[in-house]
């Protein structure tokens, strides 16, 4: 009887945990984009602006950082969506943005790395999982 009312559970849930965004292998995912961009307190803008608090803040808001009219202009506001769409092909989704990065298309890697970025806010500070509730969110 409880293998009988455990299984399904288990068959509904494992897809939505085997997806579940992944902060610490979001991590790994974000160390090529550590040649442009900054995140954490000591963060500054490099040759990309520092991407604390990027999820939920508007595109080409960074103070100090040399932005190009197409991504000043963009009108985006950078929520889960948006950016996945994003870094798929940065070019394609912001025409004339100075981003060279050929983008990231397996859907996990950006999940993860969208779950490592939303951990820190606006001033670099990190937030824990139990916080943020990116591990756990499937249960």
């Amino acid at each position: 009887m409880r293998v009988a009312v455990i299984l399904p559970l288990l068959l509904v849930f494992a897809p939505a945990a085997a997806q579940a965004q992944d902060a610490a292998a979001g991590e790994k995912v974000f160390a090529p984009c550590k040649a442009c961009h900054q995140i954490g307190e000591t963060a500054k803008n490099a040759v990309g602006p520092e991407l604390n608090g990027v999820i939920g803040r508007k595109a080409g808001t960074v103070e100090g950082y040399n932005y190009t009219p197409a991504n000043k202009n963009s009108g985006l506001t950078w929520d889960e969506a948006t950016f996945a769409e994003y870094i798929k092909d940065p070019k394609a989704k912001v025409p004339g943005t100075k981003m060279i990065f050929p983008g990231i298309k397996d859907e996990q890697k950006i999940k993860d790395l969208t779950a490592y970025l939303k951990q820190f806010d606006a001033s670099g500070k990190k937030a824990s999982a139990l916080t943020t509730g990116h591990r756990f969110a499937a249960w």
